[in-house]
């Protein structure tokens, strides 16, 4: 085989496309957000950031940046290996009772990355408790999906959003077969949310173990900040929540809450633990701020609501294909991987706006979009800036048109 050729011709399908992905060169600074300087051809231009999963901006927050950098003073660079070798300092045990405490559930567990938690977590339950059949909502992201292809368990999925289906597939086994239903609160992609009361119906019905992937929605939603099983008064009915440091809380990071034993099985258990070097010690003390600050503060979350909703109103005012949000997500839909690419790269190059387009696998082939994501750092005249720019480039490129 001509392994050279092959990468190559696969490479050159995905730009003919316009689903090849180009890294925007970024340079954060400190106190800037949601400013970044943008190396490009040699050179640097300011931009304006409209598409980051740092929600809340907490990632330069100054109590934030000031614990990693005590943490790191005071313990240096890495936690020294795995948790079950070297790697467990006092920093993570201080973030995992904070978690657990924000989640209100007996114990939690850090992970590298929310996508490590979501994996090891359904792979290490599907292959250890015997039986399990596990049902996965049909829009879960790509770390549920390998975490459930891994467990090798049976497997049934269910419609997006869809208590009726699900509860027609529990039905198709004997209330005693162990089950967990596997969901997420806020889809990144759509920005819908699930109707979490109605699956803990079916799945407490069913005598199913519920997981519930909070990912998009810790830090900003509910009074304390915990996420949409909060707001929504079921946070009790879920038995494991699964989220990110990475987004919201402004870090890196992964971690699982739930009953203590259970916690303890996949600290037990888990490859994806066991053997991964555990996360610095200062991005633990950072993330323990960050979370501490989110939920002392629900004016941020109110205000962050506020500029979501007055962001789709005026793009909606100007008459552009705003797609149906209940969340904090605002995706534009263009509806062309080629037109995609091109929006992105002249809101960069003519307006100085960073935003990604979002094209297939990670959505629909004819749904691809513009994701933005304001935050509550976004004033009134950065958002009027996107819009202006919004409309210039739908103009020339007549996006309008092609995407109905």
């Amino acid at each position: 085989m001509d392994y050279k050729s092959y990468f190559a011709d696969r490479l050159r399908d995905l730009r003919e496309e316009g689903r090849y992905r180009v890294f925007c060169d970024l340079e954060r600074r400190t106190g800037k957000f949601p400013k970044a300087i943008n190396h490009r051809d040699g050179e640097t231009h300011e931009v304006t950031i409209w598409c980051s999963n740092d929600y809340m901006g907490m990632g330069m927050h100054p109590e934030v940046v000031g614990a990693i950098a005590d943490a790191v003073s005071q313990c240096g660079a890495g936690a020294g290996g795995t948790r079950n070798i070297s790697g467990t300092t006092h920093h993570h045990v201080m973030l995992e009772e904070v978690l657990a405490d924000w989640h209100q559930k007996e114990s939690a567990l850090v992970f590298t990355s929310g996508y490590v938690a979501n994996l090891t977590t359904l792979m290490t339950l599907g292959q250890q408790i015997p039986d399990l059949v596990i049902f996965s909502d049909a829009l879960n992201h790509n770390s549920m999906i390998e975490g459930v292809r891994h467990s090798r368990a049976p497997k049934k999925i269910f419609r997006h959003n869809d208590p009726a289906d699900l509860d027609r597939l529990l039905s198709e086994y004997p209330k005693a077969t162990p089950k967990l239903v596997a969901f997420e609160s806020v889809y990144s992609m759509d920005g819908d949310i699930a109707p979490i009361a109605d699956i803990c119906d079916v799945a407490e019905k069913h005598g199913a173990l519920t997981f519930l992937d909070e990912v998009h929605a810790v830090g900003m939603y509910g009074e304390r900040g915990s996420g949409v099983a909060e707001r929504d008064g079921v946070a009790d009915r879920i038995d494991i929540v699964q989220a990110t440091m990475g987004k919201a809380i402004g870090c890196i990071g992964g971690y699982i809450a739930g009953d203590k034993d259970l916690v303890d099985f996949v600290r037990s258990f888990g490859a994806g633990f066991i053997f991964t070097t555990s996360l610095p010690p200062g991005i633990a003390a950072g993330a323990c701020a960050s979370i501490k600050h989110l939920s002392e503060h629900n004016e941020l979350r109110i205000r962050h609501q506020e500029r979501a909703a007055t962001l789709k109103r005026r793009l909606r005012e100007m008459n552009l294909p705003v797609m149906d949000s209940v969340s904090h997500i605002v995706p534009v839909l263009v509806g062309d991987a080629g037109l995609c690419k091109q929006a992105s790269d002249l809101l960069l190059t003519r307006h100085h706006i960073y935003v990604q387009p979002i094209n297939y696998p990670t959505v629909p082939r004819g749904t691809e979009r513009l994701r933005i994501t304001p935050t509550p750092l976004h004033d009134d005249e950065l958002m009027d800036h996107l819009v202006a720019a919004l409309l210039d480039v739908w103009s020339t490129l007549g996006i309008n048109q092609q995407a109905a």
